[in-house]
């Protein structure tokens, strides 16, 4: 059982270091020692929570959170900017203490991951996504990139057609493409090609760099 004295454990998975970075900042001030951070895999450290960000990841069919706790009594609480219910229903089917909107304050967050300690299942989703001048951090926003614009370019990066970025988000193809055009005329490109090369230039390339907090115990794991 965790010491209630002491802070509360959290380790931040995603990709894209830069909405790793975000996170952590945006939590920096509040009750809650981020031990460690990285890229998709497995969590090494002995933490409470882990802290599932969507940005760019396989947020649809295929979700499996129990991978980034195997071996661990932590929970995952997914933090994302998609708020649609389909997400949110398969995200507890696979597992899931908690959804959490980005839209939410470093408070309400703590106070929702306090929640998911003592038990509950939490699910805030809130409004709407923030605009530009939310909080934490994402690739593009240097040029006016909305989370959602960023996360369509940052699924064309990773190879994916419209359609499919379209059933792994759960929007419509016409949204997809909507976001696409958007995206396009800030970043300055009128072609599929270019929009790749300029994101592999501008930090949307998936990194799979982990950092951990040496003073704090690794787990044992079925591996030893």
């Amino acid at each position: 059982m965790r010491d209630v004295n002491r802070s509360l454990r959290l380790a931040i998975v995603d990709d894209y270091p830069v909405v790793v970075a975000g996170v952590a900042a945006f939590l920096a001030a509040e009750r809650i020692d981020v031990v460690e951070t990285g890229a998709m895999a497995s969590v090494v450290s002995d933490v409470d929570i882990v802290l599932y960000d969507t940005f760019g990841q396989v947020d649809g069919v295929g979700l499996d959170l129990e991978d980034f706790v195997r071996d661990s009594g932590a929970k995952v609480v997914v933090y994302s900017w998609n708020l649609e219910p389909r997400m949110v229903v398969q995200a507890l089917a696979g597992g899931a203490s908690g959804y959490l909107s980005k839209v939410l304050t470093g408070p309400q967050v703590v106070d929702a991951l306090e929640r998911v300690m003592r038990g509950e299942v939490v699910v805030i989703t809130g409004d709407h996504e923030t605009s530009v001048g939310g909080a934490g951090d994402w690739p593009g926003r240097s040029v006016g990139l909305s989370p959602r614009e960023a996360e369509m370019i940052a699924l064309i990066t990773q190879g994916l057609s419209n359609q499919e970025i379209a059933d792994r988000v759960f929007i419509s193809i016409n949204s997809v493409k909507m976001f696409i055009r958007s995206a396009y005329r800030k970043m300055g490109v009128t072609r599929r090609t270019e929009a790749v090369m300029w994101a592999v230039k501008n930090g949307f390339e998936p990194e799979t760099l982990r950092t951990v907090n040496p003073g704090l115990p690794r787990r044992l794991t079925s591996e030893g």
